[in-house]
């Protein structure tokens, strides 16, 4: 009995300072009740449905609302959707989402770096800078291999030196070659634009 008496006194006392918190509020008895209505039927709807209903009348909901309307891929294909599994996706995504350079596990940035290769070693001057560039990326492969600092296995193959000087070498005698063509071809314009100049006084 004690107990009971001592609840229900508890339950005035609660009761009492949600009445002080909505006066000072500005909130009448008549709206506090309203809004407690509204609550009590939204519990019971709540309690009428399982889960699965509740989870897809909130979509509804929500697709009502607008809510899913300006989503990044809205009406577009999920990226990546239908492609063969790849074990990184999740890095690669973080990297790509928040363009992050320079960090990542060896596996991932070596394979970033094999793929952008060719055009680092074309911009490059002479012999000595490509091999450079080269012993130092087989040596990394090399190290990422052995894997001491763990991470995702390591698939980049390691680059043939010589046959990559000697591509290089090519490339830049092709270029070399066309670019001499091109100023052959420029230079009797240029001097028959001279003349032309000169004979009409220009």
């Amino acid at each position: 009995m004690g107990t009971e008496s001592g609840g229900a006194f508890r339950r005035r006392v609660e009761r009492a300072a949600e009445l002080r918190a909505l006066r000072m509020s500005g909130m009448t008895v008549q709206e506090e009740e309203e809004l407690a209505a509204a609550e009590e039927k939204e519990r019971e709807l709540r309690a009428r449905f399982d889960d699965a209903q509740r989870a897809e009348y909130l979509i509804r909901d929500a697709m009502a609302q607008g809510k899913f309307d300006h989503l990044k891929y809205a009406g577009k294909p999920i990226p990546g959707l239908g492609e063969k599994y790849d074990p990184d996706w999740w890095v690669k995504g973080l990297i790509q989402r928040e363009n992050i350079t320079g960090m990542g596990p060896a596996a991932i940035m070596l394979r970033t770096e094999d793929a952008g290769l060719d055009s680092r070693i074309s911009e490059l001057h002479s012999e000595k800078q490509v091999r450079e560039l080269l012993e130092d990326f087989n040596t990394r492969v090399v190290n990422a291999r052995r894997q001491l600092q763990g991470g995702p296995p390591v698939i980049t193959k390691t680059r043939d030196v010589e046959a990559e000087v000697r591509a290089w070498a090519e490339r830049r005698s092709a270029l070399a070659a066309v670019a001499a063509e091109q100023e052959a071809r420029q230079k009797p314009e240029t001097r028959r634009r001279w003349w032309r100049r000169i004979w009409s006084g220009s």
